[in-house]
């Protein structure tokens, strides 16, 4: 008896003994995040390096995480990627972490794909949201929650062809030019060079209502659809401006052909494409013909020298099993100064985080591209622009409308209708089209 009691608890011992060696061999698998990502430039300029940041990123953070591996996808296009996450969100397969596309945020937030992030931010006594720009970091809010943090920030600035400008004695504008400067400059240059009796020089192209609207202090959104209004009078201001604008070419269309030609005086362009275009190999493939640069936008009185702002950002996937690694993984993209130094070394883009935009570091990032003796706009205005510029809602309904009406002034421009009737009756399209969505 005491033989059979001796050999049982031997083979409770061993089952135990065993038990506990499988449960450890267990807690040894690695832990695998997906991570999604597609190929090239967000900002749809030419990308060499869109695989080199998160490759450094991943390894750095596998290193620190042994028991972690993170894996991705190689080869989805951007226009490809919606679909894509389209497709793993029917599987039930979205990824821990993910890239987030502009057209893709709004419909996540409202199906729940993706996770708040306020709990996790505000109880890390390592992380601090005032770190980022708080234009940036508000483009990953929906209402009053986080669901996204911006990896990656890209103004809009003011091309400048300084070569047209010197040709007609006119000095560079300053930082806080105005619409009334901007008016008298392209009432200068627009002109018939060659006597044939059509104009060939022009003030600017593709400079738009919503350009000038942000400028004059105008905003039409305010967290209710209802609110959105084109009869006021900023809006009005924006739109008489460009028509204005438009009609000092007398009815000619000005085309990018003329500007990549070096006759048009001012563009809006991305700080992506300043920065693809003032380099090499690119730069000798557009505007090698004139000298160029880039300031910020001209204000109205009641307005300021701001312009659009859009981010790049990176989400946490709602379904996740490893929140708690999700989140590391996250700050490693967004919130580390060495991963966010990377922006600056390989992307197009300005890091989010404040202190490592204006660095000294990331300035040098940046001459480094530069040919000798061209200066890059200083971090200061960069930052500037940045910090007090203007975010586009997210929401689809919203865009709607805005192209809705970027139809409707473009018809104004085209036909010579009267600004105030046509917006006036507008604004009954659109409030009929917004209580339908209700």
């Amino acid at each position: 008896m005491k033989k059979r009691k001796f050999i049982l608890t031997g083979i409770i011992l061993l089952l135990l003994l065993t038990g506990g060696c499988f449960l450890y061999i267990r807690s040894k698998r690695p832990i695998i995040l997906e991570f999604g990502m597609f190929t090239g430039s967000n900002w749809d300029v030419a990308s060499a390096n869109s695989f080199k940041i998160m490759d450094r990123a991943i390894a750095e953070f596998e290193k620190t995480h042994p028991n972690v591996k993170i894996h991705y996808y190689s080869g989805i296009a951007k226009e490809d990627y919606s679909e894509w996450c389209a497709r793993k969100l029917l599987e039930g397969k979205t990824p821990d972490v993910f890239v987030v596309l502009d057209s893709d945020f709004d419909k996540f937030t409202s199906l729940g794909v993706m996770k708040n992030l306020d709990n996790l931010m505000s109880s890390d006594s390592s992380f601090h949201k005032e770190d980022f720009f708080a234009t940036a970091l508000n483009t990953g809010r929906n209402g009053d929650h986080q669901y996204a943090l911006p990896y990656e920030v890209v103004p809009t600035l003011m091309f400048v062809n300084k070569s047209l400008l010197a040709k007609e004695g006119i000095e560079m504008p300053k930082e806080n030019w105005t619409w009334e400067d901007m008016d008298r400059i392209c009432q200068q240059v627009t002109k018939d060079t060659d006597q044939d009796g059509l104009l060939d020089q022009f003030g600017t192209y593709n400079y738009s209502w919503r350009d000038a609207l942000y400028t004059c202090g105008g905003k039409l959104y305010e967290n209710n659809q209802s609110q959105i209004s084109f009869t006021d009078s900023r809006v009005l201001d924006a739109v008489k401006y460009i028509k204005h604008l438009n009609d000092i070419n007398q009815g000619q269309s000005v085309t990018q052909e003329d500007f990549n030609a070096g006759k048009v005086a001012f563009m809006p362009l991305t700080f992506a494409e300043y920065r693809t275009y003032k380099t090499y190999p690119y730069r000798i493939k557009k505007y090698t013909k004139f000298q160029w640069d880039c300031i910020t936008f001209p204000a109205d009185k009641e307005g300021g020298n701001i312009s659009k702002v859009d981010a790049l950002l990176i989400g946490i996937g709602s379904r996740t099993r490893h929140e708690t690694i999700a989140w590391e993984f996250l700050k490693q993209l967004t919130y580390t100064q060495k991963m966010q130094m990377d922006v600056y070394r390989y992307s197009q883009g300005v890091p989010a985080l404040k202190a490592v935009a204006s660095s000294q570091e990331g300035v040098d990032c940046l001459q480094e591209d530069m040919d000798e003796g061209e200066q890059v706009i200083s971090s200061t205005l960069l930052c500037h622009v940045i910090e007090n510029g203007i975010i586009e809602p997210k929401l689809l309904q919203y865009q709607q409308v805005m192209n809705l009406a970027d139809g409707e002034v473009s018809k104004i421009l085209q036909e010579n209708k009267n600004v105030d009737s046509s917006m006036k009756i507008f604004q009954r399209t659109v409030s009929k089209y917004l209580q339908q969505q209700k």
